[in-house]
């Protein structure tokens, strides 16, 4: 069956530290990385991010609460992230500006904001993403004659400005963690049947047919200091008889190997796929 759609694996992506390196609603006693408007920025950017349905979105601000949860359910089960986003509010400000007339006048409150944001590889602490965002938010009321609205404060002026900052930008880190080639793990085989991660949620349509690698060998880099994959190998194709799982974090399917064969061990494989 010819293959039509790119598949949508969604990679794991870990919320790591939202600062607020401006002055901006920070007093003495404020702890620099527990500040409300760094939290506000990563609220936004985690809730767009799911939003997205293209990544599955792991807590780590959080961790400390989330691994006591976990004991008191008998639990351990912190999964691994594919990238770590960092990030910070590096500008921040808010202005009134107004004008009068013989019978009127206008206020007009703005809030302006910039963030940076990082990708780093987990495995090695290489950051391999950065980018920065800037937004803008303002709010009019005006009076003719001692009529009309007040200039109260608008205290949704910080989220929307903070918000139109994080559209500026999220678009080029979600293209760049989608840049690496669709791949997924085998669960089990047994005799020509094998289970996969991955199913309706991520495009893997029963009929389709998959390519089954071997990967390559890694060698640690005199140059770069990194260790780097050699070319993997192609072994085997399989095809998708049916999808298993009511949810993006349990969903697999079910395939038949119809070319090649799979070693025993198959901790050293991988599946992709099919090039034609």
């Amino acid at each position: 069956m010819e293959q039509t759609e790119a598949k949508g694996f969604k990679r794991k992506v870990a919320l790591g530290r939202f600062s607020n390196e401006t002055q901006y609603g920070r007093t003495f006693f404020t702890d620099k990385n527990l500040d409300p408007l760094g939290k506000q920025a990563a609220d936004i950017l985690g809730s767009r991010l799911v939003a997205s349905n293209r990544f599955l979105v792991l807590e780590r601000p959080d961790i400390n609460q989330l691994r006591s949860e976990q004991k008191l359910q008998g639990l351990e089960s912190i999964v691994g992230a594919d990238a770590l986003i960092l990030g910070s509010v590096t500008e921040f400000g808010r202005s009134t500006q107004g004008k009068s007339g013989f019978l009127s006048s206008t206020k007009i409150q703005v809030a302006r904001a910039k963030v940076e944001l990082r990708l780093v590889d987990v495995r090695t602490g290489h950051v391999f993403f950065s980018a920065s965002g800037t937004g803008e938010a303002n709010t009019e009321s005006g009076q003719i004659a001692g009529y009309g609205s007040k200039a109260d404060y608008d205290g949704t002026l910080n989220d929307r400005a903070i918000a139109a900052a994080i559209s500026d930008v999220i678009g080029g880190l979600m293209s760049k963690l989608g840049e690496r080639e669709w791949k997924t793990d085998i669960l089990k085989t047994e005799g020509n049947t094998v289970y996969i991660s991955g199913g309706a949620r991520q495009g893997i349509r029963p009929g389709e047919t998959l390519q089954v690698f071997q990967a390559g060998e890694k060698v640690k880099s005199g140059q770069s200091g990194f260790e780097v994959a050699l070319p993997p190998k192609p072994i085997a194709q399989i095809k998708v008889a049916a999808n298993f799982g009511d949810s993006e974090t349990n969903e697999g399917s079910v395939c038949d190997v119809v070319q090649g064969k799979l070693p025993a061990n198959t901790a050293n494989l991988f599946v992709g796929e099919l090039k034609k």
